[in-house]
């Protein structure tokens, strides 16, 4: 093979590999959209609705707290989660741990925590992993596979693909605004390519110098008419050490 035909292989390869390079730095702006690279706090409030006119049939408060790190400026990376339940005031006492993909439930029954799959419902549509901030940059493999419209802007059309059988969701076709970088929807998907369901973000506010969304509508592609909410409030920042995310932490009652 000569010179000329290295060539016109590195050209004919070079688009690919742009528009890779150009997913991996639209998913990872995304993700620095949905939640800041330092420790932080939450409270979510998950409301399940069957009719679109309504009112709520269930509803449940947690108090999260994150270390959902990517390694920069010498920090390691981390992904580490703690879910405590608020309300309703039977359920006050129970934890969820999160490590990277391992997922633990604790409660005051319990003589220890137990392994629990992210994958099981807790709250309507919502699976357990799904009160956590993902970073699709770290689960997901991304392609561009093109722009479309979604509401009055443009965005981004991305297939993720996950890296590894312990994220939840193997496949997300993922909508990011053009102009702004904010996630638009995203569509989770079974290992067969069936529709699971629909995550619409929305009630951008400005929190911790970012505009963000604080509102997310979780439609479930089984269940047309049945939808669920998750509105997020008292963000902020938090030290919160790595001694806080352990089983034994849990079990002493980490406040």
């Amino acid at each position: 093979m000569n010179i000329f035909s290295l060539f016109f292989i590195a050209l004919a390869t070079l688009p690919a590999v742009c528009h890779a390079t150009l997913a991996e730095d639209i998913i990872h702006r995304a993700d620095e959209i949905r939640s800041p690279n330092q420790p932080f706090r939450y409270t979510v409030t998950v409301r399940e609705y069957k009719e679109k006119a309504g009112e709520a049939v269930n509803t449940q408060i947690f108090d999260v707290s994150m270390r959902f790190m990517k390694p920069e400026k010498g920090q390691p990376a981390d992904a580490r989660s703690l879910v405590r339940f608020i309300y309703p005031a039977r359920d006050k006492g129970k934890i969820m741990l999160s490590d990277w993909y391992d997922l633990w439930f604790y409660s005051p029954e319990l003589r220890r925590p137990m392994p629990v799959s992210p994958e099981q419902r807790l709250v309507g549509q919502i699976a357990n992993s799904d009160v956590i901030f993902t970073n699709f940059d770290y689960s997901y493999n991304a392609q561009l596979t093109g722009e479309t419209a979604c509401g009055n802007s443009i965005c981004y059309r991305l297939s993720l693909e996950r890296k590894t059988a312990a994220a939840t969701y193997p496949k997300i076709i993922y909508l990011v605004e053009k102009a702004t970088s904010r996630p638009y929807t995203a569509a989770f998907y079974s290992q067969d390519e069936k529709l699971l369901k629909e995550v619409s973000y929305q009630d951008y506010q400005t929190v911790l110098g970012e505009a963000r969304p604080m509102k997310i509508i979780v439609q479930d592609a089984r269940h047309h008419k049945g939808f669920t909410v998750m509105e997020y409030s008292d963000v902020r920042l938090e030290s919160l050490p790595e001694f806080y995310f352990t089983r034994e932490a849990i079990q002493r009652g980490v406040k």
